[in-house]
């Protein structure tokens, strides 16, 4: 763990010092969208340029944190480090250059950034004469590697396998085939994410823990179009390619294609922190609640564009700091819960759930003792009166319980399994691979047609900034559900801790 800058300790030292110890406020009192908007209004501000890991933005996001909890009445873990805080080392690898040139059909084919992004892994990458293979998913129903990709230049679809619900996402099927001793991993767009969007992300800075395996020596996307002019030139159907990927027993299909690929980067290695806090039990028996939610945005996103050059993420994922804040309100401010609950604002969330996974491989409570983590993310899109949906539902003691507070609340379940789809893109994934039963449960997930609108607007853009007209409602709702359902968990009498 690295120490508190200097700026952040003074400025949580400021905020405790002229607060209260604790919040003077009925913690059977609904949460407000008044409160809600004081938080998030504050974290997506322009003083905290975007919130970017390894900022200044970090700074004021963890003294911001800290002060909120602290004044709360929560702890620091005992025993860490650097109190509130788990460093989480990252390595940074920017890409400043590249070229592909497909050598196939007796000719020579080359894509321009309109087609193709590349990020080498180290300062400078070369490869010549690369066979090329397109493996679909890149795994096979059983979740093994379905080719033989040794020395080679794989390219894979992006998409979830549609043979297995439990298949790994992109990221980590791509590292698998770099495991298997691809040269490197290309990953073919999908539609569902517009290619200027994903262009530009992957073609900014990559970020990886310090103690991750070693990517393949390239990696990068390719539009949907530029792998489809691919494959014809090499004699292949991109659709029929698609089609045959469906299987899960697909093998691969070698192309009738080699590559030579030169890729430029710059790497940084530096460290960003989870921020974790303690509300210790009344009657502690050993196992614990975990609230979470990552405080990370996207930072500067814009640098050359003199109107707004910020991400501020307001909506993904101040509004789930700002629930996290008042869930912690709530539950310190009445009767103590008998089980102890941890609180943890994770870092590095939009870089591939990293600070989540850090945790996950340096717990600084057992995982074992973790009896339920509840993820807290983009929480405020829906109105009041929105039903419940979970990600991560399908264990029959933990789903009744959710039912049960719920419609205590007057909230309804959803059901219909359409939030399933969002399981392996949020923070819960990377403790559910560990074995702890993760969920994330609320209205935001339950209507589509208003999440997908927001992904296809301002998702990611600098548009995500806070107005009067983002729907608080329905996320005051959600932050009440929290509070009854760690009440729920956190209760000896009412959860043995060993249900499933």
């Amino acid at each position: 763990m690295k120490i508190l800058p200097f700026r952040a300790v003074i400025a949580a030292a400021t905020l405790i010092a002229i607060a209260p110890a604790t919040y003077a406020k009925d913690a059977d009192a609904p949460v407000t969208e008044a409160e809600l908007a004081d938080h998030i209004r504050i974290l997506s501000s322009d003083a905290f340029e975007g919130r970017g890991p390894g900022t200044e933005g970090e700074d004021r996001t963890i003294a911001y944190v800290v002060g909120e909890w602290a004044k709360a009445g929560l702890e620091p873990v005992p025993g860490s480090a650097t109190p509130w805080l788990q460093g989480v080392p990252l390595i940074e690898t920017q890409a400043t250059g590249g070229t592909a040139t497909f050598r196939v059909g007796g000719g020579e084919l080359a894509f321009d950034a309109d087609g193709i992004v590349l990020t080498g892994r180290d300062a400078s990458v070369s490869l010549a004469g690369v066979p090329v293979v397109f493996v679909g998913y890149g795994v096979d129903g059983a979740g093994r590697v379905n080719a033989d990709v040794k020395g080679k230049l794989a390219i894979m679809l992006f998409d979830s396998a549609p043979f297995g619900d439990t298949l790994p996402r992109y990221r980590e099927r791509r590292q698998m085939l770099a495991d298997a001793g691809a040269a490197g991993v290309l990953v073919i767009a999908t539609d569902a994410v517009p290619w200027p969007q994903l262009r530009d992300a992957a073609g900014g800075k990559v970020t990886r823990l310090a103690s991750a395996k070693s990517g393949a020596p390239v990696t990068g996307f390719l539009s949907p179009a530029a792998a489809d002019t691919l494959f014809r030139k090499a004699g292949q159907n991109g659709a029929a390619l698609r089609e045959a990927a469906q299987a899960g027993d697909y093998r691969g299909a070698a192309l009738s294609a080699t590559a030579d690929i030169r890729a430029t980067a710059t790497v940084r290695s530096y460290e960003s922190n989870n921020i974790i806090a303690k509300l210790p039990g009344a009657k502690p028996d050993g196992k614990a609640v975990l609230f979470l939610g990552h405080w990370d945005h996207l930072g500067i996103c814009a640098p050359d564009d003199p109107k707004d050059r910020i991400c501020n993420g307001a909506i993904d994922n101040a509004s789930g700091i700002a629930v996290l804040i008042e869930v912690a309100k709530r539950l310190a401010g009445g009767a103590r819960p008998d089980r102890d609950i941890y609180f943890m604002a994770t870092t590095s969330e939009e870089k591939g759930l990293l600070g989540a996974r850090w945790f996950a491989d340096h717990p600084v409570v057992p995982l074992a003792d973790i009896i339920v983590a509840l993820n807290i993310d983009t929480i405020a899109i829906s109105p009041r009166g929105t039903p419940v949906a979970t990600i991560g539902r399908g264990k029959p003691a933990y789903d009744a319980v959710v039912r049960a507070v719920a419609e205590t609340l007057g909230r309804k379940i959803d059901d219909d399994g359409e939030a399933d789809s969002f399981l392996q893109r949020q923070d819960g994934w990377a403790l559910g691979a560990k074995g702890v039963t993760a969920l994330m449960v609320g209205g935001s997930f339950s209507d589509m047609p208003l999440l997908e609108k927001f992904l296809g607007s301002d998702y990611h853009e600098p548009a995500d900034a806070f107005s009067d007209k983002i729907p608080l409602g329905g996320a005051a709702e959600d932050a009440d559900l929290h509070v009854a359902l760690g009440r729920a968990f956190a209760d000896t009498r009412r959860w043995a801790g060993d249900a499933k």
